[in-house]
């Protein structure tokens, strides 16, 4: 596949596991939303033993066609789902996080799957699925929760900083897509008293604070809401930290969509805090927003 028609297409990560059918799934439904085609990629190896000395050439072979073959009954289950997405699918020798960032590098979305359920008990997110929502250079979903359910509105956090503007855009570019309402969120805590103050008055009231919260989400949804005429926009504060809010709404969301930190190398943590815990415990699939590159 040329670069150019690479462009408009869904990238997919397989491995033949419960939650990377699903990944397939939504990817289909959602290159039918966006007018795309699907690419489904499974990485394999075959370093088992000495298996990369001798009678290598018919080992690489043997295990290329056993990916090949689940790759095409994937690609025949998910085909009803929208005949008119094309769909391909490729066997790629090599380790699966650097072959998914690289089939996604040209892509216009990178889809994969999760290997958990939600809920804050315990950690639940792939490292291959981490390390791809972390490091591509283009939008990723991570498939998560009630996927074949999920159709409530599309969910976004507000933080009011720099990095909002690219999240907030895209939420409502999907809910557009979609047809549903956004609900956009901003978390907000009351400022801790310390010292001598932690006896005294606080400096403020709490139904200030949340009034100059609303005014401050109402004006960053401001300019959106004009662009979208059409999307239902909800804004909401809450009080509490912004990765529990997230993750308690997200049961009854279509998809969660929260941002990245920025650019770098394949070393660098550019998923914030929230971002990652949203990632390990939201009920919904989640979309990692990563800022348009220069």
């Amino acid at each position: 596949m040329t670069a150019n028609a690479n462009a408009n297409a869904i990238v997919v990560g397989f491995d033949g596991s419960a939650q990377s059918r699903a990944a397939v799934r939504f990817a289909v439904a959602q290159a039918h939303r966006m007018g795309a085609s699907v690419r489904v990629v499974t990485a394999y190896d075959y370093n088992w033993g000495a298996g990369r000395f001798g009678g290598s050439e018919a080992l690489e072979q043997d295990v290329r066609e056993r990916h090949e073959k689940a790759l095409d009954e994937a690609i025949a289950e998910v085909r009803g789902i929208a005949p008119d997405v094309p769909i391909s699918g490729s066997a790629v020798l090599g380790e699966p996080t650097l072959t998914l960032l690289d089939a996604g590098r040209s892509a216009t979305l990178t889809v994969v799957g999760n290997r958990g359920h939600g809920g804050f008990g315990s950690l639940l997110l792939g490292s291959v699925s981490q390390k791809v929502a972390t490091h591509s250079r283009h939008a990723v979903v991570v498939v998560r929760g009630s996927v074949d359910t999920a159709t409530g509105p599309v969910i976004v956090g507000v933080d009011h900083t720099d990095h909002s503007e690219h999240t907030v855009g895209a939420a409502f570019e999907e809910a557009a897509r979609r047809g549903c309402d956004l609900v956009a969120i901003h978390a907000y805590e009351l400022p801790a008293a310390y010292g001598y103050m932690a006896l005294a008055v606080p400096p403020y009231q709490p139904e200030d604070l949340r009034d100059a919260e609303s005014t401050a989400l109402d004006k960053a949804l401001r300019p959106w809401r004009e662009k979208y005429p059409d999307v239902p926009a909800k804004g909401l504060v809450a009080r509490g930290t912004a990765a529990r809010v997230l993750v308690d709404v997200s049961g009854s969301a279509g998809l969660v969509v929260v941002g990245s930190r920025g650019h770098g190398g394949i070393t660098d943590t550019l998923l914030g805090s929230v971002s990652l815990q949203v990632l390990h415990h939201a009920d919904c699939p989640v979309l990692v927003v990563h800022p348009a590159q220069g």
